[in-house]
């Protein structure tokens, strides 16, 4: 089954980025989800909100 949520680990080693800057962008993509109106799990960034700001992805593209 695929992940619903990244944490800073997984998005270090697909990005290939500290921790600490995972974290950051963790934090980045919450706050603008947040803006957005949707509710936020603090330290875990939704993975296909992730592959659509890093990769252009949406759901339906795979």
């Amino acid at each position: 089954m695929a992940k619903q949520f990244y944490t800073a680990q997984d998005l270090s080693e697909l990005l290939s980025v500290s921790e600490s800057k995972a974290y950051g962008l963790i934090r980045t993509m919450n706050e603008e989800l947040q803006n957005q109106g949707f509710l936020v799990v603090r330290g875990r960034a939704p993975a296909a909100y992730v592959e659509k700001r890093f990769f252009g992805l949406s759901g339906e593209d795979g």
